[in-house]
């Protein structure tokens, strides 16, 4: 059989090759691969290595998985990046192949040989296509038996973690510092990484010289134990303004009819909900969020505002803020750990005073 030779060279192993379409910088200055005189493109970045990131998740989940971005690519400098998610919208710009979970990605990926998998998800269609994928190395969860597991022992941990919920309570690390171990390494604060979409052309009518507090009131259908009161976000709402601050109500469209009613009563800015790089933009305006355990808590700390979480339902442990602010939660261990409804509704025992002083203490107006 005869191979195939293209009429021009090509250089597959540039970061930049895609094969199916030109590439950008052909696309943006004409250049080929080798030009007449069998220069290289000075664009030409070569790939040694491949390596694919799975992290399925919904978006908080995927944001919060990109601080190994940081120390793989301090590792594997001329690797190409591949990952794998149900949340594309979200993976940075710097990752070269981004592929939506779906029968068409897991086919290209079959098809691929890669130098290392990395999956972060217990999930069994993850697990499986871990064991089914070729990599010369594995990290994380694949699937044995039918069953997820553990690839090797720096997995063990954060495996067992999901089994039992009494180790789940006993564990000190954070969610980074988890990860960051079943790829083999040490967390030194690496931060998340998310794009930023200032230059999208939002506008926000909102005062250059105020303290903007975003109030996010929603924590999603799944984990309603979550919730703190309405009356309680309207009393916040009122004694910001009282103090000095703008506060600016945050949601989705489950949240609008109840943050229509929380701007009347309190006399919150409220401008809507929106798609999620507008909502990012929108958050991008705040000088500290409050919310619970939430998509904003992992947009929040990606953008590297001051927060004020509520958490009553996880370990605190799990949470990295980076110095930018900090939990409030019930004063006793409450029975609901991660149930979706609380029987106590052990959120009360967060008092609107105990967040006005909390706000104040990491955005302090000046007198």
């Amino acid at each position: 059989m005869t191979e195939l030779q293209s009429p021009v060279p090509l250089k597959t192993d540039c970061r930049w090759f895609r094969g199916d379409i030109p590439c950008t910088p052909h696309k943006k200055h004409g250049v080929h691969c080798v030009d007449k005189t069998g220069a290289l493109c000075s664009f030409f970045d070569p790939c040694t290595s491949k390596i694919l990131i799975i992290k399925l998740g919904a978006i908080g989940d995927v944001i919060r998985t990109t601080p190994l971005l940081t120390k793989l690519k301090e590792v594997h400098p001329h690797a190409q990046f591949w990952w794998l998610t149900f949340s594309p919208a979200v993976v940075p710009s710097s990752v070269d192949v981004v592929l939506p979970f779906s029968a068409q990605s897991v086919s290209a990926l079959q098809a691929t040989q890669f130098d290392v998998i990395v999956n972060l998800d217990k999930d069994r269609e993850a697990c499986a296509l871990t064991a089914l994928l070729s990599a010369s190395t594995k990290k994380g969860f694949t699937l044995r038996d039918g069953k997820p597991s553990p690839i090797d022992t720096d997995a063990v941990h954060k495996f067992m973690t999901g089994v039992f919920d009494d180790i789940n309570k006993a564990n000190t690390k954070s969610y980074p510092e988890e990860i960051f171990e079943i790829c083999g390494f040490q967390f030194n604060g690496e931060e998340y990484i998310l794009d930023s979409f200032a230059g999208d052309g939002y506008t926000w009518k909102l005062p250059a010289k105020k303290k903007i507090v975003g109030l996010n009131t929603g924590c999603g259908g799944r984990w309603t134990s979550r919730l703190w009161a309405e009356k309680n976000w309207v009393a916040l709402a009122k004694n910001l303004k009282k103090a000095g601050y703008l506060p600016v109500l945050l949601g989705g469209e489950q949240e609008h009819a109840k943050n229509k009613r929380i701007q009347k009563k309190s006399g919150a800015v409220y401008f809507g909900h929106f798609p999620l790089r507008q909502f990012v933009n929108l958050l991008d305006q705040c000088d500290l969020v409050v919310t619970a355990v939430t998509m904003a808590m992992h947009i929040t700390i990606g953008l590297h505002k001051k927060i004020i979480l509520f958490n009553n339902i996880f370990n605190k442990s799990e949470f990295e803020l980076y110095g930018r602010g900090e939990i409030l939660e019930p004063d006793f261990d409450c029975e609901c750990y991660y149930s979706p409804v609380c029987p106590n509704d052990c959120m009360q025992y967060i008092s609107v005073d105990m967040v006005i002083k909390a706000i104040k203490r990491h955005i302090p107006l000046r007198r």
